[in-house]
């Protein structure tokens, strides 16, 4: 099997286990833990295991210049996508972050076009309508009575911030993922993500009743950690290396698929015509944004 095929399979990998995390995490939160302290749960399990499996491999020194952008795509990465996205999650539904995250390389796009100049062309335009208009369904018409969803439209809102941090960190990670060992790279930038976080995810964190937590809990973070965090950050980085950053943003066609698939088996969220409609909306805006055009010079 050739590179590339290892990272597609990298990136298929690295989305399902996205679109399972919808819910998987959203059955603990707010009953067992908050947004903000399951993040600092996500952060410190995902530095400890970067910075345990480094000690295996030979070191490797971060040049200086890179310093700088390492410490901003931890910003990104790290702590404005995962912070939002985990307490909208708390905020909101599982299937409402299926559809929104899959916003990801509509953004990619609007970034790729603004920071490197990418072609402009007329349909790709329009999908970014299309896709914001869809967001816009979710957010203003998607609202619930729900007691375990008890601020929808914020929770959307936060979504549309973590699927924007994402798709720049996206875009900027992509030269340090080409030049530096995965691992290496990412335990830099969970113990940055970490230190960037702490004053804002302690409290939540400290709040938790660790002693009491059934094994229902205790395995979902265990999911967390080890698969949302460690695994698909880990495939994510590999599957850059040999697939442009646009590629990777079009295997979150996947996410709504897995996620809410799994949502409606579990019996965890319902499928609304309102919800069906952004989805359509959004999908429809990703795949004009995504498909290759033919241009003339």
């Amino acid at each position: 099997m050739n590179k590339r095929s290892l990272a597609l399979l990298a990136a298929l990998g690295a989305t399902t286990i996205y679109g399972l995390n919808h819910t998987i995490a959203k059955e603990v939160m707010p009953t067992y833990i908050q947004g903000f302290g399951f993040i600092q749960v996500r952060l410190l399990g995902a530095t400890l295991l970067f910075w345990l499996v480094s000690f295996f491999l030979p070191s490797q020194r971060i040049d200086t210049a890179d310093w700088g952008r390492m410490l901003f795509c931890a910003f990104l990465g790290m702590g404005i996508n995962m912070l939002s996205f985990f307490k909208g999650l708390e905020l909101s539904t599982p299937i409402n972050s299926s559809v929104l995250i899959t916003m990801t390389p509509i953004l990619v796009f609007v970034f790729s076009a603004v920071l490197i100049k990418e072609k402009l062309l007329l349909p790709r335009i329009i999908g970014v309508v299309l896709g914001l208009l869809g967001a816009l369904v979710l957010i203003l018409f998607g609202n619930e009575v729900r007691a375990d969803a008890p601020n929808i439209p914020l929770g959307n809102l936060l979504f549309m911030l973590n699927t924007a941090a994402f798709g720049l960190y996206l875009i900027l990670v992509k030269p340090l993922s080409a030049k530096y060992n995965a691992i290496h790279l990412l335990k830099w930038l969970f113990l940055f993500g970490l230190v960037m976080s702490l004053p804002i995810t302690y409290k939540e964190f400290n709040a938790v009743l660790w002693a009491r937590l059934p094994f229902d809990a205790i395995w979902r973070f265990g999911f967390v950690v080890v698969g949302t965090t460690f695994l698909t950050y880990l495939l994510n980085v590999y599957a850059l290396k040999q697939l442009k950053a646009s590629t990777i943003g079009v295997f979150t066609y996947l996410q709504p698929l897995v996620g809410i698939g799994y949502t409606i088996a579990v019996g965890a969220d319902a499928f609304t015509s309102t919800k069906a409609l952004a989805s359509v909306v959004v999908l429809a805006g990703v795949y004009l944004v995504t498909k290759r055009y033919e241009t003339r010079d």
